[in-house]
């Protein structure tokens, strides 16, 4: 290689070094650019999340309104109640529980039945309120003796989990017009969970 060759090869060398300098600098700008708007994207994932979870309490807060006359009424004609108690979440140490209505009759019938509204029944929300019904007791041990009784009134539910709800001896609630009314087979007889 001649002296002129070497210089040229170092001068293509500096210049393609140059380059990947540039190149290098522009793909680190962009990706800063990328992360920054990765991070935009986080924080309105983050604020959507935030008015989605307001959204749903709200839809929750309306189904809980709307209900909860309704259940009232159902307490006190379908099971006598004559003590109904509007709950939302009670704790006892690290455990807690939570249940809209509770009612309970204090004559001889020694009955208690524990409601929640549900703005929509789905699985998950219905195998929460069967273990709540099951751990009744330890919140409310003063209705220890009673038989126990579950009403879930849901605004949005399928037929399916309507079904679900009525095999598994729980009372379903359903919206009709702008009242709730028990959906249940004629014959039906609720489960006692105290046993």
């Amino acid at each position: 290689m001649t002296d002129a060759e070497l210089k040229a090869l170092v001068a293509s060398l500096a210049e393609a070094q140059k380059e990947t300098s540039l190149l290098m600098r522009e793909t680190d700008r962009q990706m800063k650019e990328t992360d920054r708007r990765m991070k935009e994207n986080d924080r309105k994932l983050t604020e959507l999340g935030i008015q989605i979870g307001g959204l749903g309490n709200k839809l929750g807060d309306f189904a809980e309104g709307m209900a909860i006359p309704s259940l009232i009424e159902i307490l006190a004609k379908r099971f006598g109640a004559d003590q109904i108690i509007e709950t939302k979440r009670l704790r006892k140490g690290a455990d807690e529980i939570e249940l809209d209505l509770i009612g309970a009759t204090n004559g001889r019938t020694r009955i208690v039945v524990a409601a929640e509204v549900k703005s929509i029944l789905n699985r998950r929300e219905l195998e929460k309120f069967v273990r709540n019904l099951r751990r009744f007791f330890d919140f409310f041990p003063q209705f220890k003796g009673y038989r126990l009784h579950g009403v879930l009134a849901a605004v949005e539910s399928s037929r399916e989990m309507d079904e679900a709800a009525v095999a598994q001896g729980i009372c379903v609630a359903r919206m009709h017009g702008d009242v709730f009314r028990l959906k249940v087979p004629r014959h039906f007889q609720p489960k006692d969970f105290s046993i």
